[in-house]
Order: C-alpha cells, then structure tokens, then sequence
C-alpha cells in the first residue's frame, strides 16, 4: 500500500506540466552553461599556437603535460622564462594559457620577472601537484549557478504538495483511511524522493557530458595552482579538483534536501499554493539580507544555510578540520536533520489540518 501511495504521488508531481517545464528548462540551461564555458576558453602556448573551444583545451592539456608533476622553484624559473612577456601592463593581469596565468599570478613582478617568491614561500609544506585543472575548476563554477537554479526549481515544484490539496481534495484524503497517516507520509517521502532525483540526475548529465570535453586529466592535480580568476576569493585548501567536485556533490545534494524540508514544511503551513512557493523562496534566499561577514565566528552556523550549501565557496573556504576534512561536511548532518524535523512537522501539520464542510 505504501508503495502504491509514493508512486502515486510521485506521479502527481511529475505529470503536471509545470514540473516538466522546469525540470527541461534546469537540464537545458546546464548544457548551455557547460558548452558556453567550454567555447569561451582560450589559450595562446606563446610561440605559435592558439585558440577557442577545443583548441584551447588541448593546448592547455599539453602545456600542463610538459611541467606535470609536483610544482618547484626550477619549474617556476623556467615557466616564467618561457611565457616572457614584453608589455607596459602588469603582466600578473595578461593572459596566455592557464599555466602561464597561474605562475604570473604567484611568482611574477609586474614586467614578468621572477619576484622571489619560492614554492614555500607561497604554499608553505604544501605539496602543489600540476595538471589540467582549468576545465574542471569551470565546470565548478557552473555548479554553483546550477545548484541555486536546481533548488528554485524544488521549491516550484514542491509548493503544492501540501498546500495545493486545500482547495477541497483535502477533505477527500483526510476522511479516507489512510489519509491522515499513509497519505500525508506519502507525500513527504514522494517530495524527497523528488528533490533527490532532481539532484542526482542534474549531477549525472552534466558530469557525463562534462567528462566528454575535458577527459579526466588534472582530476588529481591541486586547485591551488590555477588561473588568476581562481587566485582571489576561492577555496584556499589544498585539494584536488577530484575532492572539489566530490565536496560540490554532497553539497548540490545537502542543498536540495534542505530546500525540499523547507518547502514542504511551508507548503504544509500556507493556504495556497502561492504563498507556500512565497515563503519558500523568501526563506532560501533569507541569509543574502544578513549582514554576517564570512570571517565572523556566526558565519560558521550562518553558512549552513542551504542558499550557502548552493554557493559553496563560502561554505568550504570557512576551515580545513583535522583529518583534511573541510568544514563544509557538516552541511550532511544539517540536511538530514531538516528532513527529519520537516517531515514529522509537515506530516502532522497536514493530518491535524481542518477541513472545511
């Protein structure tokens, strides 16, 4: 019977057009921000090679090829020699190749020379593994638009579960014998099983199709050495781009599960339809209106908040605990305690709702 009910409710939320709608319009707008960032990539080896797209990444791949391994002071000198430039601007701002953005980044003064900064000057005992890391450090990005869109369109999705049967249908499901109990779990394991499945699925196409541009070079290689862009305001740990993307998985997962308690609980609450998808929405994007800078101690309960699981790089720059674990884990737990507390909540709050004669 229980079965029966999830499946039954699953197929209510997936038959309505506007999931459907959504749901096509969150796997296109992840194509169109993977192949966007893969045909605005560029890269010049500095000699005589140069290109968009394609082109770009293999030169990237073959230039991170020729210095791959452990960074050191003898490989610092001599990228810096042979991506030299002669120009009037601060060469750390010049782009060539992701190689040669990441040193001039690091270890060049303003006319490209050396500035004197060894390895363990910059990272310190850190062993800096080189590879291909642009592609992937771009797929990261993505993510977080990805994430954000992927929990709006829960909360679209979600909102009537509840609320959407207080119409009238309510007085018909709970005066029916399992209404008040079966029914109304039902309906809170169905809105998880949705936000889930969105998630995963999401994760899986784009990762596929990722794979398919950028191959796997450079998933072991460190994010630290990297472009400019990706030298200010980003993750300041040492972990692979293999770790960054694991850590983005759990929490595009974290995010959703928090997103769907929330919006289940609401939708249990409002009177319509509309003000469950409101309120839902307001409350996820609550944290943006608090002034709470990352650096102050109340950011560590704050950036749980499942808008900064969506844009994790707050999230997973706040401390590296021992082990190498980053923060961000507790997020996990987080989630899984608003699904608990939302669905005894939503559930009871659904069964004790009056109905009307």
């Amino acid at each position: 019977m229980m079965k029966r009910l999830i499946q039954f409710e699953l197929k209510k939320i997936f038959s309505k057009r506007l999931t459907q709608a959504a749901l096509a319009i969150l796997f296109l707008l992840s194509m169109l921000l993977l192949f966007s960032t893969f045909q605005n990539k560029h890269a010049y080896d500095g000699h005589n090679r140069e290109g968009s797209g394609r082109e770009a990444v293999e030169i990237d791949k073959s230039i991170a090829e020729k210095y791959a391994g452990l960074l050191t002071d003898e490989k610092v000198i001599q990228m810096l020699q042979d991506f030299r430039v002669e120009s009037e601007i601060n060469v750390k701002y010049i782009y060539q190749n992701a190689v040669q953005s990441a040193v001039a980044a690091r270890f060049s003064d303003i006319k490209g020379d050396w500035n004197g900064q060894t390895v363990s000057d910059v990272f310190g005992s850190e062993e800096i593994k080189i590879g291909y890391v642009d592609g992937w450090l771009g797929v990261s990005q993505d993510f977080i638009r990805l994430t954000v869109v992927l929990c709006l369109v829960i909360i679209l999705i979600l909102a009537p579960v509840f609320s959407g049967e207080y119409s009238g249908v309510d007085h018909l499901i709970l005066s029916s014998k399992y209404g008040k109990t079966k029914g109304a779990a039902a309906k809170v394991i169905a809105g998880f099983l949705t936000a889930v499945l969105a998630a995963l699925t999401l994760f899986a196409v784009y990762m596929a199709a990722a794979f398919m541009l950028y191959g796997a070079e450079g998933l072991d290689c460190s994010i630290l050495f990297a472009p400019r862009v990706f030298t200010e305001y980003y993750i300041p740990f040492n972990i692979t781009c293999g770790t960054l993307l694991q850590y983005q998985f759990c929490l595009m997962m974290s995010s959703a599960v928090c997103v769907a308690a929330l919006t289940l609980l609401f939708s249990s609450l409002a009177k319509n339809q509309m003000a469950a998808l409101v309120v839902s929405a307001a409350a996820y994007l609550f944290p943006l209106l608090l002034p709470v800078p990352e650096t102050s101690p109340l950011f560590r309960v704050i950036g749980l908040c499942p808008l900064y699981q969506s844009t994790f790089v707050s999230l997973m720059s706040v401390e590296q605990m021992k082990g190498g674990l980053l923060y961000a884990v507790w997020a996990v737990p987080v989630a899984l305690g608003a699904a608990a507390i939302s669905a005894v909540l939503s559930r009871k709050i659904f069964a004790g709702h009056q109905v009307r004669e």
